[in-house]
């Protein structure tokens, strides 16, 4: 995860998280990527089932009755250990979260428990009821995935109407007083929406956006050709920072980040190192409390069958299940070979990523795709960082 408005913007200073200690139980959500333990942020997908058919769903999900969930008293001692253990964040997923009854219930208990209760959705089931119950239970945040304007997004969800379902529960949540912001899979598909993406969160006041990198997962995993090619990349990166300052120079200070694509960092800092050499310096330094990559560390996850896994994407690397183990023991097992590689990962990774020089920025960047490409340790091949700014010198 890459704040560009953090970074790119000067919205965070690595002052602002040495005040904290870089203690995860003491850092603000939007600071939480810079802390030191790492504890994981856990993404639950409570369900599968889901009222949508997204062509890019990494869980594949449809609208039918899924066997073998947590129940919810099996959800709550699967809360019970995750508090203990100190993870800060709980994100309830899917599937669609809203359409297992017990969300309410289950997002009340974690927040009881101290931990922050986000929920990733589709928006389409957020009424004026849900969102002011959600507000009620003391949610943190409401993340609602959107794939661009109407044409674009009711295509990729697999339902018409399926936008103007979207953009109500985002309305809904912000009259609640819910934070609430959009989650966006770039591809081939709906880059050119991108800018449509930046128009809206203005005429929606939406305060948070996160443009997700693909990744080769689920139904999404037939999409690898339409990933973006390392120039488009580049070209993204260089949009998403120009109109993220374009809206704090309107005074405008949302939050925006990239996901699931660390090389995002480097090229940032290299970018800034042109136009402001102290403020690149900075950025270096939040980039190396970042550490990048943290499949299998910071991040975590578990399937609506309990299965754990070292991210929501990874479904064929199960860790164990909560069923059987608590999660705080399946994720500190040293006698998982392949799971004590992933905390070490820089130690193991193979070819350009063995000698780049932002290896301690990026961690590896996203061990999932370099799977899908061939070889677990091998290089991401959505790395889009040139030969020469890999082996070139940090400053």
């Amino acid at each position: 995860m890459i704040g560009i408005s953090k970074l790119y913007c000067g919205a965070v200073e690595p002052s602002d998280v040495l005040r904290y200690n870089r203690h995860s139980g003491s850092l603000p959500s939007h600071l939480l990527q810079f802390s030191a333990d790492k504890k994981p942020v856990v993404v639950w997908n409570m369900t599968r089932r889901c009222n949508l058919k997204c062509i890019h769903c990494y869980s594949n999900s449809a609208d039918i009755d899924y066997p073998d969930e947590l129940t919810t008293q099996e959800a709550k001692k699967m809360i019970d250990d995750l508090a203990a253990f100190g993870s800060p964040v709980l994100l309830f997923s899917g599937g669609e979260p809203l359409m297992r009854k017990d969300l309410l219930e289950l997002a009340k208990y974690a927040t009881d428990k101290g931990m922050r209760a986000v929920i990733s959705t589709n928006g389409t089931l957020i009424t004026k009821d849900i969102a002011a119950e959600l507000k009620k239970i003391g949610l943190s945040y409401v993340g609602v995935s959107l794939d661009g304007l109407q044409p674009t997004h009711d295509r990729f969800r697999g339902r018409k109407g399926a936008f103007e379902k979207a953009i109500e529960g985002i309305r809904n949540c912000r009259e609640a007083g819910i934070k609430v912001g959009l989650r966006f899979t770039v591809n081939r598909h709906n880059v050119a929406d991108v800018p449509a993406m930046f128009d809206l969160m203005r005429k929606e006041k939406i305060e948070r956006m996160c443009f997700y990198h693909l990744v080769y997962s689920g139904r999404a995993s037939k999409l690898r050709e339409e990933d973006l090619a390392h120039e488009e990349s580049r070209r993204l990166l260089d949009l998403i920072a120009d109109r993220t300052k374009a809206m704090f120079d309107d005074g405008l200070a949302p939050e925006i980040l990239t996901v699931d694509n660390h090389a995002d960092g480097p090229y940032l800092y290299l970018k800034m190192k042109e136009k402001d050499p102290a403020r690149a310096a900075e950025i270096l330094e939040l980039l190396e409390m970042n550490e990048g990559n943290s499949t299998g560390v910071g991040i975590g996850c578990v399937s609506w069958d309990g299965e754990v896994y070292p991210d929501q994407f990874w479904r064929n690397r199960p860790l164990g299940n909560v069923r059987k183990r608590p999660f705080s023991e399946i994720w500190t097992d040293e006698k998982n070979e392949f799971l004590m590689k992933l905390k070490e990962k820089k130690k193991h990774v193979t070819g350009r990523c063995a000698t780049c020089v932002w290896l301690s920025v990026c961690g590896g960047n996203f061990r999932a795709r370099a799977e899908s490409a061939g070889d677990v340790w091998g290089p991401d091949p959505a790395c889009y960082l040139t030969d020469e700014e890999i082996s070139s010198k940090k400053e």
